[in-house]
Order: structure tokens, then C-alpha cells, then sequence
């Protein structure tokens, strides 16, 4: 028997995998599973909609963006509060609050006592809304005593 492969399109970040929609926790293990990407409308948030989830990119320095960059630079962190970076993603971005004077027309930023996330709101121009990092900021207060 035959198996016929999905096509997909291609958007900025590669496959444009839309299975996941209001799917977070599944739409995470598949981009840590295949690392390209991205799952269009995997969260959902009242007060700007759907927001996708992307593979992205982290360099040597920690520098990058989306799953990718999440994963190798803050998984440490989420791991000592508990959870699985795939649980942590869809908590945080229900639960935090939007941060008007730190937020811009590129990107917003919500936070918690013990968060924030930053979701990017274009790309290269154009009208992209997608899960840009996200963090423990427990970690930071610490380190700043």
C-alpha cells in the first residue's frame, strides 16, 4: 500500500504545519520532533488571537528566536519550575498580562510576578504573529541580588 505524503506550504520559517491549530502541546512536540517550521495558530489568546509557534533559530551566543531558542536557552529554567517546555508555553502565554510600556508596534510583551513571553507581530514588514521567546524571570531576580 502507498502512503501518500501532506503537502504543505511554505511560509518565512519553512513547512507551514496547520494540524495543530488551538493545539499547543501537540504543535510543540512535533516541531521538537521534525526542528523546522512552524505550526500556524497553535495558541490562542482573546486579545490578539491565533499566534503561531515557530522552529526559529539560537546561535553559539544564545541569540535567536521561536521553539528552537526557547529550548536550548531557557529549558533549564522551566525544567526547575516544574514543567516540560511544552506544558510551560501554553500556561504562560494564557496567564500573563500585557505590558503596554515595554511593548511596541513589532512586538508585545506579557508578564507575571514569575514570567514573561514576547510575542513578535511582523516579520520582515509583514503582519506575522508569532511566539518570539519565553521565560522564567524568578531566575533573573535572583541573580540580580
Amino acid at each position: 500500500m502507498e502512503k501518500k505524503l501532506k503537502k504543505y506550504t511554505i511560509g518565512e520559517f519553512g513547512e507551514q504545519y496547520t494540524e495543530f491549530r488551538h493545539k499547543p502541546k501537540e504543535a510543540i512536540k512535533y516541531l521538537k520532533k521534525v526542528k523546522r517550521g512552524e505550526c500556524v495558530a497553535a495558541l490562542y489568546r482573546k486579545d490578539i488571537g491565533d499566534i503561531d509557534i515557530v522552529w526559529g533559530e539560537n546561535d553559539k551566543n544564545n541569540k535567536g528566536f521561536g521553539l528552537k531558542h526557547i529550548i536550548e536557552k531557557h529549558s533549564k529554567e522551566i525544567k526547575r519550575l516544574g514543567f516540560e517546555v511544552e506544558d510551560f508555553i501554553p500556561i504562560v502565554v494564557q496567564f500573563g498580562n500585557v505590558n503596554i510600556k515595554k511593548s511596541d508596534d513589532k512586538k508585545m510583551i506579557f508578564e507575571n510576578h514569575s514570567f514573561r513571553f514576547v510575542v513578535q507581530t511582523q516579520w520582515d514588514g509583514r503582519k506575522k504573529t508569532f511566539l518570539l521567546t519565553s521565560f522564567d524571570l524568578i531566575k533573573k531576580a535572583c541573580y540580580k541580588k
